[in-house]
């Protein structure tokens, strides 16, 4: 059996840490190492104890949820509130940091980011993070079969809900949905 590399260990960390995301609109997680070690995850989300746009929507202004606090900077507050240096450490990013969170990055001493996703990368930030001296990596993330899996039973429980909103008969819907439970039978919950 061939180990995966370090890389893609800590890129699925991070891919892990984004199923925890609150936001509605884009799930994103990062992953914080220091010497091959992880010192701390985040996920975006609201701010504890807050509302979470999965509950209520999004609170967006000129294009932004400000509800939300992006996983680079929870992960990053993270190592604050806990005392743990982040002084030349490395961060995993499922998608490239925005302009914020690469200043952010930046002021807290991580030497590079690794991102498995372009996602409105921003010049500025681009050219702040080239100017610092912070490495850019592009790591392509490998799923696990887990995760493919989650990936499956949430399209078929959003196919679901897509039938039973165009009025589909529920007896169909009901075989529909034992079907799915029997497909998954290794999940937990039962679909909805």
């Amino acid at each position: 059996m061939k180990r995966i590399s370090w890389n893609h260990y800590f890129m699925a960390q991070s891919h892990l840490l984004k199923s925890r995301s609150t936001c509605e609109r884009l799930a994103v997680g990062a992953v914080i190492v220091r010497d091959k070690r992880m010192i701390a995850g985040g996920y975006n989300g609201s701010v504890s104890g807050g509302i979470h746009c999965i509950d209520e929507g999004c609170y967006v202004v000129d294009g932004h949820c400000v509800r939300t606090i992006h996983a680079e900077m929870n992960a990053i507050i993270q190592c604050a509130k806990f005392g743990v240096a982040t002084e030349g450490a490395e961060i995993y990013v499922t998608h490239f940091p925005c302009l914020h969170c690469t200043k952010a990055i930046i002021q807290a001493g991580i030497k590079a980011v690794y991102y498995s996703e372009d996602y409105r990368n921003d010049p500025y930030a681009v050219a702040m993070l080239d100017e610092a001296g912070v490495r850019k990596v592009k790591v392509e993330h490998q799923p696990s079969d887990q995760e493919k899996l989650n990936e499956t039973e949430s399209f078929v429980e959003e196919l679901l809900q897509k039938l039973e909103k165009n009025n589909t008969a529920p007896d169909e819907i009901d075989e529909l949905k034992a079907q799915a439970e029997q497909l998954f039978h290794n999940n937990q919950q039962p679909i909805k």
